[in-house]
């Protein structure tokens, strides 16, 4: 698969599910491809798109950056490359409004991604960006990737919005790829306390009922969640798989230890089959 990397660093990104996706998706013929939960785009970024995409994500931050860098990555460098990889730099910028200019917009999104703690996006109850500086010392921001996801992002459609925003574009063969901020911890812990308002449950039992849609329209769905019996009650499904993956993940920075974790796969791609069609 053409692998593109994404542009954004993003926390609960999916770059640890791309060695998997090939024995996920087997042959698979695909029409278009849908995913409402973008984030970082790792998934949309490793694969090789023939037909129109659809991307979405609820951030209209985040689909700003999008919408510009499919659109005038140059003009999103030029902003970028007038700021500065310092503690004061950043939290000038972090606490300036937002520019009324979309590229410039775009470009301070970028660079306090790059330059924040764990690439963490989070905002206080008057929607302030309040992410802390990230001190990466060695930093340095290879724009080439621009380019690069802009040439990926050409044949996109990109909206903001919740993630049914383009519900009515699905069409028989499409794949919609579906990771959803994570309402429960894994390996049977409890609740993700900070995420309760953003992704409830009821919105995961609303989720369920749209991979339910999805399937009438004899389109495919892979959905990425965490490892609890309470997300395996909501989203299995009869005739449909569920696997399970075990990865690492690195909680509370640097120097910590990495912990693994499990993650659900669930989808109704048939299993070892041919699937060209």
């Amino acid at each position: 698969m053409p692998y593109t990397e994404p542009f954004v660093r993003w926390a609960g990104g999916k770059t640890w599910l791309i060695p998997h996706l090939s024995s996920i998706i087997n042959n698979l013929h695909i029409e278009h491809y849908h995913e409402p939960f973008v984030g970082g785009g790792a998934v949309f970024f490793s694969l090789e798109h023939n037909k129109k995409s659809y991307l979405s994500d609820a951030n209209p931050q985040l689909i700003n950056t999008y919408v510009q860098i499919r659109d005038n990555p140059q003009g999103i460098i030029e902003y970028f490359l007038q700021y500065n990889n310092t503690e004061e730099e950043y939290y000038r910028i972090r606490d300036h409004v937002i520019p009324q200019n979309d590229l410039e917009a775009a470009a301070r999104f970028l660079y306090l991604n790059q330059t924040s703690y764990n690439g963490l996006f989070r905002v206080n109850r008057q929607g302030e960006y309040n992410v802390p500086y990230g001190f990466r010392k060695k930093w340095h921001y290879d724009v080439n990737r621009l380019f690069e996801a802009s040439d990926k992002l050409k044949n996109t459609r990109i909206s903001v919005g919740d993630f049914e925003v383009n519900k009515y574009r699905i069409q028989e063969h499409d794949l919609v790829f579906l990771d959803p901020p994570y309402t429960v911890s894994h390996n049977n812990n409890g609740f993700i306390e900070y995420n309760q308002n953003l992704f409830s449950l009821d919105d995961q039992k609303r989720l369920s009922k749209f991979i339910d849609y999805i399937k009438n329209k004899n389109a495919y769905y892979i959905l990425t969640n965490a490892a609890h019996p309470v997300i395996r009650e909501i989203f299995e499904k009869p005739d449909d798989r569920r696997l399970e993956l075990q990865r690492h993940s690195l909680i509370g920075g640097k120097k910590a230890n990495r912990a693994e974790i499990s993650e659900y796969i669930f989808t109704n791609i048939p299993e070892g089959e041919n699937h060209d069609i």
